[in-house]
């Protein structure tokens, strides 16, 4: 076989193999999948490397960095195919920025945040809420009001557990405290006493409809088949609370969420009263980034808020969610696309998804 005709048929070779238009098109998606050397450099490269496209007779395509080490290349300066990719980079720096804000007293300034990760401020807040789903301040009071409700549990006095969460004052924290805890937190350590709750019970075409409001926005959507059973769902909510029904004109509320379901297309114009755990409530603004009509998997979430082994977490999220439909957790499927538990029924999230497919 003469020169030419083994270039030809080397380059040939390449050219038919699937993983080449990747390379060609520099695509970031396959980084990872494989890896391709250039005989030429001697050296080996991601499938998104920036670097001058090679002869296709002088490619050689790896699975394994490994694997083109041991063949005599070495890694590419430009795109470090050895180095852990800048996605997985940026998620690490986002978790150590996280685990500083739980540490520490007072919640660390936006600077402080993106200098501890060694990145400049404009692209740590974008990269932090593209990855945990919210901005370092809302993770930061996510945060702190998860531990002060656990502090409110234990501790003997409410002092106590304002500091035990991390206030630098009692001044500091009553300034805020109906948006972190949607009560005082000594109605709060009392089950909600003195809390009014007002509810309305409607009927709709899922069965019969509960919609609570505190005085911070809706702070519960049940819906179910025996109005009693929802009541008595909300009063395990709000164990101590003013449970205050046949409010005048709160019909008004309930007509809202009502329509909301009959017609997903109007979507929820009412403010909500969100209490969960920080990680709740990163899933849980995840789910109200999907669009009606739309469908994500648990996995799909898992990875949207930087956290893709945390699956079984994410299905748990979903199912502890108290505003049914206004936080769209039947929008969330199985990996194979079938229907997984709905804490209403799979029968409704089945009618919710086919209603919204045909808006």
């Amino acid at each position: 076989m003469t020169r030419s005709s083994k270039i030809e048929e080397l380059a040939k070779a390449t050219l038919s193999d699937p993983r080449w238009p990747s390379i060609v098109a520099r695509d970031a998606s396959a980084d990872g999948k494989f890896y391709y050397a250039v005989a030429t450099t001697g050296v080996y490269c991601r499938p998104s490397c920036a670097a001058r496209l090679a002869r296709p007779e002088n490619v050689q395509f790896f699975e394994a960095c490994q694997a083109a080490e041991r063949a005599g290349y070495r890694p590419c300066k430009r795109c470090k195919p050895d180095q852990s990719g800048i996605g997985a980079e940026n998620a690490k720096k986002i978790a150590t920025a996280c685990r500083l804000i739980e540490t520490s007293e007072e919640v660390p300034s936006l600077a402080v945040l993106a200098k501890h990760v060694d990145m400049s401020v404009y692209h740590f807040h974008r990269k932090f809420k593209a990855i945990t789903g919210l901005t370092p301040s809302d993770y930061a009071a996510a945060h702190r009001s998860q531990r002060l409700r656990n502090s409110l549990e234990r501790s003997n006095t409410v002092t106590n557990a304002i500091y035990e969460a991390g206030f630098s004052s009692s001044s500091r924290f009553y300034e805020n405290t109906n948006n972190v805890l949607g009560m005082t937190p000594s109605q709060f350590r009392a089950g909600g006493t003195d809390t009014d709750i007002f509810f309305a019970i409607a009927e709709c075409s899922l069965g019969s409809i509960l919609v609570a409001q505190s005085k911070k926005g809706v702070c519960s959507i049940l819906i179910g088949d025996d109005p009693i059973i929802l009541i008595r769902d909300l009063q395990d909510q709000f164990p101590k609370a003013n449970l205050i029904g046949d409010e005048p004109g709160y019909e008004a509320v309930v007509a809202k969420v009502v329509g909301m379901i009959e017609h997903p297309g109007v979507g929820l114009d009412l403010p909500l009263d969100i209490r969960g755990t920080a990680f709740q409530q990163r899933v849980w603004k995840a789910l109200q980034q999907i669009p009606p009509g739309s469908t994500s998997t648990y996995t799909d979430i898992a990875k949207k808020i930087g956290m893709p082994k945390a699956v079984r977490a994410v299905a748990q999220a979903c199912a502890s969610n108290v505003l049914a439909v206004a936080i769209p957790c039947h929008r969330v499927i199985r990996t194979d696309g079938t229907l997984s538990g709905y804490r209403w029924g799979v029968e409704r999230k089945s009618a919710l998804l086919e209603r919204e497919a045909k808006a």
